[in-house]
């Protein structure tokens, strides 16, 4: 037990099947309304950080609301559908196992797109918000740091393949 979180953690540090069955469980109560709560992620995204539009290429010259974009509804999406996969391939694999060509064009995606750490840590905090939001009964300490970790990981291994791009 860590005492700092609260949590099983096995000694190499692994995702724990507690913090894979509070991502998993608040997912189940969450996908019936997913498309809806991906959507809200993304607008306390911008929310937060209004330049951050700039970084997606399809609202850049957009003329749509952020709330009708068909494309920024697909992207909230598939980054919220990504975040808890990325737990369940934590507790499976030991680290996010994203299809080697995915991890490699979000890396592509994401550098190009100038795309930097405090990006990744708005992204991180809307996550979380909308998720406390969406299931308040279920949220505990225990299932931020879950949520938190799977995020993370996911993030990291972005950004891994970002820093391939910059260094060579």
């Amino acid at each position: 037990m860590d005492p700092s979180k609260g949590l099983k953690v096995s000694p190499e540090g692994a995702f724990s099947e507690e913090q894979e069955e509070l991502v998993v469980n608040s997912w189940n109560v969450m996908k019936k309304d997913a498309a809806s709560l991906a959507l809200k992620f993304f607008l306390r995204v911008f929310e937060i950080a209004p330049s951050a539009r700039r970084l997606f290429t399809f609202l850049r010259d957009s003329n749509v609301p952020l709330d009708k974009n068909p494309k920024l509804n697909t992207h909230a999406m598939s980054v919220f559908v990504m975040a808890c996969e990325s737990a369940v391939q934590l507790r499976k694999a030991g680290k996010v196992t994203v299809k080697e060509t995915t991890l490699k064009r979000l890396g592509a995606t994401h550098h190009k797109a100038g795309v930097i750490d405090e990006h990744f840590e708005v992204v991180r905090f809307a996550l979380l918000e909308t998720i406390k939001e969406a299931v308040p009964d279920m949220w505990t300490p225990e299932m931020k740091n879950a949520w938190g970790e799977a995020y993370d990981q996911l993030a990291a291994a972005i950004k891994e393949e970002m820093n391939l791009l910059s260094s060579s």
